[in-house]
């Protein structure tokens, strides 16, 4: 071979001058799926509860309703953060102004001490709630 042909190009060692997409894709994708499943686990109540099963299904009336969880062993959470039985009256006033709402939903675990759910009524009605329902999941039996 000589010096000219290679000048001209006509050799099968020319340079390729591309960018291999492939290793940048295959990474997005795997950071699209991390984000996916974290931001799934992130909607998840604060506790780790089993809501009873119901026929009887209402439809949420307001975008932003107050989410009270009790846990079985006496837990609570409210809008899916964790606090203490002295807090709870506070964190309910504030979650109401801020939320604007006067409706509360109660999301207890099917074993949880119906006298705590009472309670936690009791302690949402002095913070000025005036709507209150009972959240489970639809039974399968018809």
């Amino acid at each position: 071979m000589s010096m000219g042909s290679m000048k001209d190009g006509g050799g099968d060692e020319d340079i390729v001058a591309e960018i291999n997409m492939t290793p940048l894709i295959d990474i997005m994708l795997v950071l699209l799926i991390i984000f996916m499943v974290s931001s799934t686990a992130a909607l998840e109540s604060g506790l780790d509860i089993q809501l009873p099963t119901t026929s009887a299904v209402a439809e949420k009336k307001e975008p932003e309703l107050l989410v009270i969880t009790l846990s079985k062993d006496g837990k609570y959470a409210v809008q899916g953060k964790k606090v203490t039985e002295q807090d709870l009256p506070a964190a309910i006033k504030r979650e109401l102004a801020t939320l604007k709402t006067e409706t509360v939903i109660l999301e207890g675990d099917s074993a949880a001490f119906l006298g705590k759910a009472v309670e936690v009524m009791d302690m949402a009605r002095l913070a000025g709630a005036k709507n209150f329902s009972i959240a489970a999941e639809e039974s399968t039996k018809k």
